[in-house]
This record gives C-alpha cells, sequence and structure tokens, in this order.
C-alpha cells in the first residue's frame, strides 16, 4: 500500500479552501494593519532573496581553499 493513499496523510496536511484563506486574510488585516501589508511582503521578499544568495553563494564556494591549505603548511 502506497504512503500516499494512508488516512494519516490526509489528516495530517489538511487542504485550504476560500473560506479559511479568507479568515487567514482577515486576520492579517486585523493584526497588521492595511497599510504595513505592503511593507510585510517586501520584507518576507526581501529576506527569501537574500536566503537564496547566501545559499548560492555558500554552494559555489569551495569548502577547504587549497593556497590557504598551501600557505598554513609552510608556517
Amino acid at each position: 500500500m502506497p504512503i500516499m493513499d494512508s488516512p494519516e496523510l490526509i489528516l495530517a496536511f489538511p487542504t485550504l479552501g476560500p473560506t479559511e484563506l479568507i479568515i487567514i486574510l482577515i486576520i492579517v488585516v486585523l493584526i497588521f494593519g492595511v497599510n504595513k501589508i505592503p511593507q510585510l511582503g517586501k520584507g518576507i521578499g526581501e529576506g527569501i532573496k537574500n536566503f537564496k544568495s547566501a545559499i548560492k553563494s555558500a554552494h559555489d564556494e569551495p569548502e577547504d581553499k587549497p593556497e590557504e591549505k598551501s600557505k598554513e603548511d609552510k608556517a
């Protein structure tokens, strides 16, 4: 039996319908106010962009640079 058909998985990840999304939107507007929502979205977008660039730069850099190892060995 595949895992995707298990009833536990279906109960663990309920779907969000239009009613739930509207309720969430109303709660966000009540908490942050209409004027703060664009600033909140901008901040989240910048955070995601910075996170992606940090992951990419960490992935592109080699773990041990050969030049630094040779300098340490000579000292």
